[in-house]
C-alpha cells in the first residue's frame, strides 16, 4: 500500500522523527539477500537506488524493483527478502523512526510507498553529507544529520511531485505565488481560472494534484497563518489583521480562524503570554 507524496509530506511535517544508521551497501550479483525474512525489520528506511537492479520483496507479496531514479521509504515490521539482478546492486540506506504518532499518521510513514526521483548530485550530495555526520557523537553532528535527513526527503517528495505533474508544475508553482502575493485581494475559484485560461473544475484539479488541497482551501489556510503571523506581535486590533489578509468583515474573519485555528483571533496573543 502506497501513499500519495503529498500525505507523506504532510505527516513528516508534523510527527516527530529519530534518525539513525546511514550506510551505503552494495549486494552482489544474482544473489537473495534473506536476512529479514525470519527477523521483521526494526526501522523504517529512506532506500535509494544507485546503481544496478534489485527486487525488494516484503511479506512474500508487495515486490518494488530498485534502480537509480527509484527510492522507497517506510518499511517497519516487515519480513524482506532482496532479488539482485545480474548488474549487481548499489543503494544508499538511513534508518528512521517516528517518535510518536496517532496509528493513522503512523501507517502513513511505515508503510512502504515508492517515489521516483531523479539521482541528480544534488541527491548524492546529500547522501553523502549524511554519511559524513552520521557517525558524530555530538550534538551538534546529531543535529545536522536530522536536518540532512528532512533536506533530502524535501528534495525526493519534490521530484516526485515535479515527475506526477510534469505538464502543470511551472503553471501551479506560478498560481501558488500568485495567490501568496495577492491573498489580501478578493480572489475566488473563478478569478484565478480565468487568470490561467482554464475551466475552474480542471483548474481546481490540477491545483489539488500537485499541492494535495484545493486552491481556495490554500488561500484560506495561508491567509489564517498570515493572520497568525499578525496576532502573536499583539500590535494590531483583528479588524487590522482581517483586512490585511482579505476579510473586510472582521466577525466573518473571526469565526473562520477560530475554525482553523482552535483561538478566537482576539485571544491570541494573550493565549502566548
Amino acid at each position: 500500500m502506497a501513499f500519495p507524496y503529498e500525505e507523506l509530506a504532510q505527516q513528516f511535517a508534523v510527527v516527530p522523527i529519530d534518525v539513525y544508521g546511514v550506510y551505503r551497501k552494495t549486494l552482489e550479483a544474482n544473489l537473495i539477500y534473506g536476512g529479514h525474512v525470519k527477523q521483521p525489520t526494526t526501522k523504517c528506511a529512506i532506500l535509494i537506488g544507485l546503481s544496478g537492479q534489485a527486487d525488494f520483496l516484503f511479506n512474500e507479496t508487495d515486490r518494488y524493483r530498485l534502480e537509480p531514479g527509484k527510492v522507497l521509504v517506510g518499511g517497519v515490521h516487515k519480513q524482506l527478502e532482496i532479488h539482485v539482478s545480474s548488474s549487481g546492486f548499489e543503494y544508499g540506506l538511513v534508518h528512521f523512526l517516528p517518535v510518536y504518532a496517532e496509528k493513522d499518521a503512523e501507517q502513513r510513514l511505515t508503510e512502504v510507498s515508492m517515489l521516483h526521483a531523479a539521482l541528480d548530485p544534488e541527491v548524492l550530495r546529500l547522501l553523502e553529507r549524511l554519511l559524513h555526520a552520521s557517525s558524530s557523537p555530538d550534538s551538534m553532528g546529531m543535529l545536522e544529520k536530522k536536518a540532512l535527513f528532512y533536506r533530502l526527503l524535501n528534495k525526493l517528495l519534490l521530484s516526485e511531485r515535479l515527475g506526477q505533474n510534469k505538464e502543470s508544475y511551472l503553471l501551479m508553482d506560478e498560481a501558488i505565488s500568485y495567490i501568496q502575493t495577492h491573498h489580501m485581494e478578493t480572489l475566488t475559484l473563478d478569478i484565478l481560472a480565468e487568470r490561467y485560461k482554464m475551466k475552474a473544475k480542471y483548474f481546481s484539479y490540477l491545483f489539488h494534484k500537485y499541492v494535495g488541497m484545493a486552491p481556495i482551501d490554500y488561500l484560506i489556510q495561508y491567509r489564517m497563518n498570515r493572520a497568525e503571523e499578525l496576532l502573536v506581535t499583539g500590535q494590531f486590533p483583528v479588524s487590522v489583521v482581517a483586512k490585511s489578509v482579505g476579510y473586510p468583515d472582521a466577525y466573518y474573519f473571526s469565526r473562520l480562524y477560530k475554525k482553523h485555528k482552535g483561538l478566537s483571533p482576539g485571544k491570541v496573543s494573550l493565549h502566548l503570554r
